[in-house]
């Protein structure tokens, strides 16, 4: 029998707690080295932007930062549809569906959010864009929209982190944060989240639906 799960929804960060948005942009920069110097210059522009801008422009803004082709941003929105999710991770959301609501808060385009969404394959009951908050993460605005759209309280609502930065923003707005750590990045100094994992598996256990599933 399965207990009671101990949150009412379970919210993700997209682009790296459930899909291998990693691999894609190594793809279109040409290389992994290449690839991994204007993502990383990507997220340090993000991070440093607040207010939304396009993030086709972000992207090609990155590019030119580290001598690349601006235009790389386009063709990286061009093969958006080749995003392809953590191996388990269609799995372990529907499972996670059956018994709370789930949500995603991705800091891209409604356009680029709801297509990298429909990736994962499962229906959820919230895709919250950096475009559609006005703001980029961590910046509160995208978390508390996802919250008031679910109309649920931030304690009721466990958060799945992706990179080291949702630990501050989705934990400075009250949710707890669990960290899927897929590439294994440096925490820094950023507060411990509630587990560090690379893996989603664990996260059935961290709801309290272990039981419903082998790991």
């Amino acid at each position: 029998m399965t207990a009671r799960p101990r949150y009412d929804a379970v919210l993700f960060d997209l682009l790296t707690a459930l899909l291998d948005s990693w691999s894609l942009w190594n793809e279109v920069a040409g290389d992994a080295e290449t690839g991994s110097r204007w993502r990383g210059e990507y997220l340090r522009l993000t991070y440093a932007t607040g207010d939304y801008r396009p993030y086709e422009d972000v992207a090609a803004e990155a590019a030119r930062a580290q001598g690349l082709p601006a235009g790389l941003a386009t063709r990286l929105a061009g093969r958006w549809d080749e995003l392809t999710p953590w191996p388990e991770a269609p799995g372990v959301l529907a499972e996670l569906a059956r018994h709370v609501k789930v949500g995603v808060v991705t800091n891209c385009s409604e356009e680029l959010g709801h297509r990298a969404a429909a990736r994962v394959g499962v229906a959820f009951d919230t895709v919250v864009t950096a475009e559609a908050a006005g703001a980029y993460k961590p910046r509160p605005e995208p978390y508390r929209l996802a919250l008031e759209r679910l109309g649920l309280p931030a304690e009721r609502v466990l958060f799945v982190a992706g990179s080291r930065y949702d630990i501050l923003g989705a934990g400075g707005v009250g949710m707890p944060v669990w960290w899927h750590n897929r590439i294994h990045m440096d925490r820094g100094g950023m507060p411990a989240p509630l587990a560090e994992h690379d893996r989603l598996t664990p996260l059935l256990d961290a709801v309290g639906l272990g039981d419903t599933t082998s790991a």
